[in-house]
């Protein structure tokens, strides 16, 4: 490639966690020589692996009896997808023309020629879980601090822990890990939840669960796991040390969509809208995984919608047959 040409692609997968690399192993598998661009590691966001490569051990991945660890994962995903042929680049796209025929990718020099161009194009940006950034978090995270109860919930079974939300999500969380921790604290920086009545209700009745409303998390302890955290309260400015062996993040997620501007349709909440499977509102643009699902958020499910992303493709690249 010279300064002034663009590589040009079948299909593009942007993002390499489960949905992108799912996508990359079908699409290669069809002989459709997919270039994905995985991030880089630098960024918080798009980056290389996805959420599991922050995540220790995953047991509820069909096929791995005894567990298995995130970035373990991960790495098989991508040795299987370059091993039918997809090509992996630790690059970042920072500019795209969606509407631009092929659509044009840019990973460096927005304003100059673009770096890439791919008459079809997959978005397995994924969501970023929104954190708390105290101390202690960052270098716990994976070691009892987690942001997803389904996916470690069963860790913690019989001891204490705590969330941190007040809405839906943070409740319906701390149902689910009441059924394992001997106890949970709900911690709600203002006076009020913000759940439903029904989510409010069903917490209140349940005996394992307690709540501390007006308190904000100001540090999280352990050196290699969690041992605890500080609370502050908001009105007194009085501080606590809470004994905890774990603590759940659930503040909201933000899907990693800057990159498209306004060529995208999203939903309310900033996700990606498909329709007919995986297909977005422009031709020969689709999304799967996290960047379009606010609902299930698992690696499973990601990696399957990233199989149906490279049907579509696969499909679509049929009917405008000039590859």
């Amino acid at each position: 490639m010279t300064e002034t040409e663009s590589e040009a692609r079948n299909v593009t997968i942007l993002g390499s966690g489960p949905a992108g690399l799912t996508a990359a192993i079908y699409t290669a598998r069809a002989d459709l020589a997919p270039l994905v661009l995985e991030g880089e590691p630098s960024s918080t966001t798009d980056q290389p692996g996805g959420q599991l490569m922050l995540t220790t051990d995953i047991e509820n991945y069909p096929g791995f009896i005894d567990g298995i660890m995130g970035p373990t994962l991960m790495g098989n995903f991508r040795a299987q997808a370059e091993r039918f042929g997809a090509e992996i680049r630790t690059e970042k796209a920072v500019k795209v023309d969606l509407r631009a025929t092929p659509i044009e990718i840019w990973t460096s020099a927005p304003d100059g020629l673009p770096t890439y161009t791919t008459k079809s194009l997959i978005v397995a940006t994924g969501a970023q879980s929104l954190m708390l950034n105290v101390p202690g978090e960052a270098q716990l995270l994976g070691h009892g601090v987690s942001t997803c109860a389904t996916c470690d919930g069963f860790f913690f079974r019989g001891l204490p822990i705590a969330i941190v939300g007040g809405g839906d999500s943070a409740l319906e969380e701390a149902l689910f890990l009441s059924k394992f921790a001997s106890s949970v604290i709900v911690i709600h920086r203002r006076k009020e939840l913000r759940a439903s009545k029904i989510m409010q209700d069903r917490a209140i009745a349940n005996p394992k669960i307690s709540f501390k409303f007006d308190t904000v998390v100001t540090e999280i302890l352990g050196t290699t796991k969690v041992t605890g955290v500080m609370v502050a309260d908001t009105v007194t400015g009085i501080t606590e040390e809470l004994e905890l062996d774990g603590i759940f993040v659930a503040i909201g997620h933000t899907p990693n969509t800057a990159v498209f501007g306004d060529q995208l349709d999203r939903d309310v909440d900033g996700y990606l809208v498909t329709h007919d499977g995986t297909a977005t509102n422009i031709d020969g643009v689709f999304a799967c995984g996290d960047v379009q699902d606010h609902t299930y958020r698992q690696a499973i499910t990601a990696a399957g919608s990233g199989c149906m992303a490279a049907l579509d493709v696969e499909h679509w690249l049929e009917d405008h047959s000039d590859h």
